[in-house]
């Protein structure tokens, strides 16, 4: 059996854990997840760092020990990690004799190793980063690059690890492993880092007694960060090199936000070469989780509404809108429009709907799961179409690409819909063609169970659901195609993702009475300034596919490429142009529209036409890069 071992970093626990922390822990849990559909041997590691000097200073303020106050900010982490359905394998806490057992051996074998000396230390340092700030990186302000705030100056004696020593080998290791630091920006960033040249870090501190004592000199306790990097391998027991130990290290992936990568690509891996152990596989560093474009930070006060969100939407709807909206690799803008558009229109109308629409077809016209007696027309598309989507889905988690690993989850629910649409199944309960009905019904089941195992890493919740209404009654893991037993018993069931409005809905307003129609001059009434007309954005589009919206003769449902995005969009234009025919075009989107719901449809746009005895689409001259503004 093959093993996967995946870690978060260990949190500092001088303040309550944000989405940020939420975002890296719900990519780690579903790359846990993944592997575990896989059959590997998983461990999944995440857990809270308590000794550093904002801690300290946070359990002075509240008037307890630092002890007391980890005792009572550890569990706050716990329960949310149980909230949002975090499967990790151990929590480790780095006041635990375990760990503290573990760090000072690997601290004596670095010492022995002849990589550790004593000297002074005079620099700018960053208390919310536990950082001494570079010549490199100073400003003149004499501000902290990433908290904004001011930087200390601090002179003691220091015990040094020999990192400059291990400048050559690392640029090696990381030029013949071009995947060990994801993603290529920042492996560039830290090949531009080493090439300049690397100094001997402080790794001990003798003014704070707050912290693990050096095995060797107990005046000095050890620096959080070499202390907090060792966490990686004395949660697996590399005290006593025990089972764990010696079945997960080294690690498949360290994932974090890329503001630590430095320590985990550089200083972690010279501290293994010292201690002469195997590096990790793979260091993932994901961008920000912004707000208003800044960075999410317990010191700066930059917070997500995460638990209003989470109460608004649920669970599995906060972490499908987390992979599912952004690049793991760059930063990501958190927009609650943007997730109640994602919730009506991927997970409401695609998935829900489809789940309701072919268990009310099953209920209203068979005892159970019929059985696939009469193949037809598009049956072996969608069963070869399953097992490509698999495949695709493996690729992408590989490369960390959750939104696309969710959008080819999704292009394969699209194309179910379109199956009991262009089937028009619902015509078919006559007694000459309810085998052919049966037959598409079974394969939309099927189809349902398929996905719910593609989608379980990231909305686990929703999977089990969905295998609960279709009637199986353990969680099915396996993503081949007919497993789906006949006869089983559906259920009625609740929606799993009902309708949520955020806003009132406006009240209708009265119709005009009609007037003959005539040639009108064009009138320049109900001006709206420059500045208004600017804040419209304009986007070129591609359409990627259209379809009729059930139920509604003028009304298309096309899915349009922005370049950096794919949406959703109702455009009342069926009756000028055939879905077939719109599919390629180049149109131009209104973008920054709030979303709106049509015939029960999610359109999170609006597509620019010409209006009159006909509609023309309007586009430009020659075509142009998808997603280019339009002024």
């Amino acid at each position: 059996m093959s093993t996967f071992y995946v870690t978060t970093p260990i949190y500092y626990v001088n303040g309550e854990p944000h989405a940020g922390h939420a975002y890296t822990t719900i990519a780690a849990d579903a790359l846990a997840r993944y592997h575990r559909l896989k059959g590997d041997e998983v461990f999944f590691l995440t857990g809270v760092d308590e000794h550093a000097v904002n801690v300290y200073n946070a359990a002075i303020e509240e008037g307890l020990s630092p002890q007391a106050y980890c005792d009572k900010m550890a569990p706050i982490f716990i329960k949310l990690w149980e909230r949002l359905n975090i499967s990790n394998d151990i929590f480790l806490r780095t006041t635990s004799d375990m760990h503290k057992r573990g760090a000072q051996k690997f601290l004596n074998v670095l010492h022995a190793n002849g990589d550790i000396y004593k000297g002074a230390y005079k620099g700018y340092y960053c208390a919310s980063c536990e950082e001494f700030i570079t010549e490199k990186e100073l400003t003149d302000e004499k501000i902290c690059p990433i908290h904004k705030i001011p930087l200390q100056w601090l002179e003691e004696e220091n015990y040094f690890f020999r990192l400059s020593k291990y400048q050559d080998r690392l640029l090696a290791h990381i030029h013949e492993n071009p995947d060990f630091v994801y993603p290529e920006a920042r492996r560039n960033e830290l090949l531009n880092f080493l090439e300049s040249g690397l100094q001997d870090v402080s790794i001990s501190r003798a003014s704070l007694s707050w912290g693990i004592p050096f095995p060797f000199d107990p005046e000095h306790i050890i620096y959080i960060w070499i202390e907090a990097l060792s966490n990686y391998i004395t949660a697996l027991d590399y005290e006593t090199e025990g089972e764990r130990y010696h079945t997960f290290w080294p690690a498949d992936v360290h994932m974090m936000a890329k503001d630590i990568s430095r320590f985990h690509a550089l200083l972690w891996p010279a501290m293994l070469m010292s201690a002469n152990l195997p590096l990790p596989k793979q260091i993932v560093a994901h961008g920000w989780l912004t707000k208003d474009g800044e960075a999410l930070s317990k010191t700066r006060g930059i917070f997500i509404d995460m638990d209003g969100d989470i109460v608004t939407y649920g669970i599995d709807a906060f972490r499908y809108y987390l992979l599912r909206e952004f690049s793991f690799g760059n930063d990501g803008d958190y927009r609650p429009a943007r997730l109640h558009a994602r919730y009506n229109a991927d997970l409401a109308n695609d998935l829900g709907n489809l789940l309701n629409r072919v268990l009310g077809l099953v209920n209203k016209n068979f005892d159970g799961v019929p059985e696939p007696t009469t193949p037809g027309e598009f049956d072996d598309e969608i069963k070869q179409m399953a097992q490509a989507t698999a495949a695709k889905l493996d690729e992408h988690i590989k490369a960390f690409a959750f939104d696309a690993a969710l959008e080819t989850i999704w292009e394969f629910i699209r194309r179910i819909n379109r199956y009991v649409q262009q089937t028009q199944v619902w015509t078919l309960a006559k007694p000459e063609t309810k085998p052919r009905m049966g037959t598409i019904l079974y394969n939309s089941l099927e189809a349902l169970r398929f996905i719910s195992v593609l989608i379980s890493p990231v909305i686990p919740e929703t999977a089990e659901k969905i295998q609960e209404q279709i009637g199986l009654a353990e969680f099915d893991t396996v993503a081949e195609w007919g497993r789906l037993p006949v006869g089983l018993t559906v259920s009625k069931g609740e929606p799993i993702f009902p309708r949520v409005d955020t806003k009132k809905a406006q009240q209708p307003q009265p119709k005009a009475a009609a007037k003959p129609k005539q040639k009108q001059e064009l009138k320049t009434t109900d001006l709206v300034s420059f500045a208004d007309f600017q804040k419209l954005d304009l986007r070129l589009a591609r359409v990627l596919a259209a379809e009729p919206v059930e139920g509604a003769d003028r009304l298309l449902k096309l899915q349009v490429d922005l370049g950096t995005e794919k949406r959703q969009v109702v455009a009342g234009i069926a009756e000028h142009y055939t879905a077939d025919a719109l599919i390629g075009k180049q149109v131009i989107v209104v973008v920054n529209l709030e979303p709106a719901t049509i015939r029960g449809v999610e359109s999170q746009g609006m597509i620019l036409a010409g209006s009159g005895d006909s509609v023309v689409l309007a586009t430009l001259e020659k075509e142009m890069p998808l997603g280019t503004q339009v002024r």
